[in-house]
């Protein structure tokens, strides 16, 4: 007779679908129902991330052309385009580069940082970079906006989706988790490394082709925005690692604010 337990079974892979639905429902507020949370889900989940990203840049983008189109300002517009993801996520990854910046700012140990970074407020390292950060991403938007619509819509568009690529990047195998708990540890290490990167070189690919229309500088110069910008976050990413012994969730935010605004940056001096 045999008495040998049986073994737990394997989970069964998660479906594009499971993976679109982690993806909208962890990165974004739109109601959609998550039916799977566990670590085949995220894995489709965090290779799907550019997808959220790209539907919350085109809201935004929308939403600043629509002002333009009634008469508002450059400036009016870029405010109104920078709030649509700040609402999109209830806050949080600006929240999570503030909290990133209090940590990295503090100069402790990692479990004094992390401790630092839970805690609800906010403190003068995080306040000052919040508005750095807000003042960048409006002001290169203005620029864009004030040559047109069409540019500032492609431009948000691309920075979005650059953001949470770097998500993406950073949820590579390999990245460990600075704490066991949270999305942080949920989503750590989840990507295998040759589809991670995978996903970042089709989002460069693509980026150079939505500057097809502005001709050779134009695709040049998405290019460049999109592999700045992921660069960027990349070193944030290094940083993080070095300094808390991993990632949380406030590290994804902060990359994915860093990917944004580099991304804005790049192409409002272009």
């Amino acid at each position: 007779m045999d008495t040998t337990p049986p073994q737990p079974s394997a989970p069964a892979p998660a479906t594009l679908m499971d993976g679109v639905r982690f993806a909208f429902g962890t990165l974004t507020v739109l109601r959609v129902k998550v039916p799977r949370w566990d670590r085949e889900a995220a894995r489709q989940g965090m290779r799907c991330a550019p997808l959220a990203g790209l539907v919350v840049g085109l809201a935004a983008a929308a939403l600043g052309a629509v002002l333009l189109v009634l008469g508002a300002g450059p400036l009016l517009a870029a405010v109104a385009t920078v709030a649509v993801p700040a609402a999109l996520t209830r806050g949080l990854h600006l929240d999570g580069i503030a909290d990133v910046a209090d940590g990295l700012g503090s100069g402790k140990p990692a479990d004094d940082a992390l401790r630092i970074m839970k805690q609800s407020d906010i403190g003068p390292f995080g306040v000052l970079t919040l508005v750095l950060v807000l003042l960048a991403q409006v002001a290169a938007i203005a620029e864009l906006y004030a040559e047109g619509w069409a540019f500032g819509a492609a431009a948000f568009a691309l920075a979005s989706v650059a953001a949470r690529t770097a998500l993406t990047l950073a949820a590579r195998a390999g990245v460990p988790a600075a704490r066991p708990e949270g999305l942080g540890a949920a989503v750590a290490g989840v990507v295998p490394v040759r589809s991670a990167y995978g996903v970042g070189a089709a989002v460069v690919a693509l980026a150079a082709c939505a500057g097809v229309p502005e001709g050779a500088a134009g695709t040049v110069r998405y290019a460049a925005a999109a592999v700045l910008g992921l660069a960027a976050a990349e070193a944030l990413l290094r940083r993080c690692v070095r300094r808390f012994g991993g990632v949380t969730g406030d590290v994804f935010g902060a990359l994915a604010e860093t990917a944004a605004t580099t991304a804005l940056v790049v192409l409002a001096l272009g």
